[in-house]
């Protein structure tokens, strides 16, 4: 059967996402921008490392598109990356489901290696307690700006005696001294929240803009609620997306975000704010659809690595 990447002449699955330039040294990090990936951080130990393999796929799912990144990108409205502007892949961070202590470590590491380098981190997950040591380590940086895409608020304080799982993303992002504001986009359906973790959220000063707002303006509101000049790390997980096209999650609930939504959110908070950093998690292979879901995902992120490469070159 002939694939789209043999109509482009794309030999084989490239390592890297888009075919990009492997990282090969994190102590020598020379790049604007450092994709990474982590398969877990801290899994429960019913669940384990339920999304294990979930940067790879996302590498495949871009594999009919690389090699040849000068080629027109109609949601960017030209190539993927301006002239100039470096982004290296430097793969998949070791992680063991036994080991959450230290993946966090592994992941707050390289984050902070890519951070002391002037580059971006663009981090590859893994379930979503993949991204609390990345904005861990962002302490230092100055105030930072969370916009959540996301089908839940992940604000438990605890889930079976474990602080820093999946369900608690937010609520750990929230007592971090350089996180000054969160906004929550997405939520919608019955997850793992109560009144009492809403109520936390909206006490500490979350906002939250639920999916079924979204067609009446809520886009805009969203985007509105961070300010102008702020620096924001954007959490994406795939649960945002409606299930229709983004079947790879472990919590498919209907009435998510399209793709077109999910790219005006973004560029919208883009063309206000630097986005300082970017993760996009909770990508199930095993549930994936023909790889329907690894496409979308990698179409997204590949959107995004454009929307923060212009940014970059334009800040030069």
């Amino acid at each position: 059967m002939v694939e789209l990447k043999d109509l482009f002449g794309v030999g084989g699955v490239p390592k890297t996402f888009l075919g990009l330039p492997e990282a090969r040294d994190w102590a020598a990090l020379d790049a604007d921008i450092v994709i990474f990936g982590a398969d877990c951080a801290t899994p429960y130990a019913q669940g384990g490392a339920y999304c294990a393999g979930g940067p790879g796929a996302m590498r495949g799912g871009a594999a009919a598109y690389a090699g040849d990144l000068s080629r027109l990108n109609f949601d960017l409205g030209g190539p993927v990356l301006p002239d100039g502007v470096r982004v290296v892949d430097a793969g998949d961070l070791a992680t063991d489901p036994a080991d959450a202590a230290g993946n966090r470590a592994r992941i707050g590491d390289a984050t902070r290696a890519i951070l002391s380098a002037g580059a971006v981190p663009v981090l590859l997950g893994g379930d979503d307690s993949v991204p609390i040591p990345m904005l861990a380590a962002f302490a230092g940086q100055g105030p930072l700006s969370i916009l959540q895409i996301d089908a839940h608020i992940d604000w438990r304080d605890e889930v079976q005696g474990e602080r820093m799982g999946l369900s608690s993303t937010m609520r750990r992002a929230s007592e971090m001294g350089h996180v000054e504001r969160i906004v929550q986009v997405g939520a919608r359906g019955i997850g793992s929240a109560g009144m009492a973790e809403l109520e936390a959220a909206h006490d500490w000063g979350a906002h939250l803009v639920p999916a079924h707002e979204l067609t009446a303006g809520g886009l805009q509101r969203a985007a509105d609620l961070i300010p102008d000049g702020a620096r924001v790390v954007i959490c994406f997980d795939c649960d945002a997306l409606d299930p229709s096209i983004m079947p790879a999650v472990i919590a498919p609930t209907a009435g998510g975000l399209s793709y077109g939504q999910a790219l005006a959110l973004i560029r919208a908070v883009a063309r206000k704010t630097r986005v300082a950093g970017f993760d996009m998690v909770e990508f199930m292979p095993e549930r994936d659809r023909d790889g329907e879901g690894a496409r979308l995902a990698a179409q997204l992120l590949t959107s995004v690595l454009g929307i923060v490469a212009r940014q970059v070159a334009g800040g030069r």
